[in-house]
């Protein structure tokens, strides 16, 4: 069995903090942390310098495992209405019962980040850049197609992106059932926006 890479090594420990961050306060020494770790405090700000370091591997360690399942959630679709619809789902699905874990790092990052803020922020974004894109295209296409209904593309995914993250924080907060909101979104939202079957393949690269 090939041995874990230094990244990932380092990913791993970042998720173990991050859990120990949850259960101790964001204001848990780097010595306390160090030794719920197992590992000397040199050794933690070697490879992290600050907890705010942490929090962002964390993150974007956990935003790259949610691409992969909505990535994969989104390819059993063809209509790009179909698979936005399939992205409010899959990442919904992912964090189910454990929304903590992302509602915590934001606050994490938001509390220690300081002037990496931005940088961090950046990061995470890059992780859905290419899919942000490629949706956008699918729907254009689509929409060239007449298979969409004519719309802002942009606007329509950044519209589904809130709506991600927003009933994500209302799952936590208020116990939200979100099967009874995905049903609306689709009803009032998607389902008018999807006027035919999916454009053929290889209309989303054609500008």
């Amino acid at each position: 069995m090939a041995r874990p890479s230094d990244h990932d090594k380092r990913r791993e420990l970042a998720k173990r903090a991050v859990a120990v961050m949850q259960r101790h306060g964001v204001d848990v020494s780097m010595a306390a942390l160090a030794a719920q770790l197992g590992v000397k405090r040199p050794t933690l700000l070697y490879h992290f310098p600050t907890k705010a370091h942490i929090a962002e591997v964390a993150l974007v360690a956990l935003l790259t495992e949610q691409a992969v399942h909505v990535i994969a959630a989104v390819a059993e679709h063809a209509h790009p209405i179909d698979r936005l619809y399939a992205h409010l789902r899959a990442v919904h699905a992912f964090h189910a019962g454990n929304e903590g874990r992302i509602v915590f790092l934001t606050q994490a990052i938001a509390a220690t980040a300081g002037a990496r803020l931005p940088l961090i922020i950046a990061a995470g974004a890059q992780v859905f850049e290419a899919h942000r894109r490629d949706t956008v295209a699918r729907l254009r296409a689509g929409i060239r197609a007449g298979t969409v209904a004519p719309c802002n593309a942009e606007a329509l995914f950044a519209t589904v992106r809130a709506l991600v993250d927003g009933l994500m924080m209302q799952r936590v907060v208020v116990n939200a059932k979100l099967p009874q909101a995905h049903d609306f979104v689709w009803q009032h939202l998607l389902a008018p926006l999807k006027v035919g079957p999916a454009p053929p393949a290889g209309a989303a690269r054609r500008r």
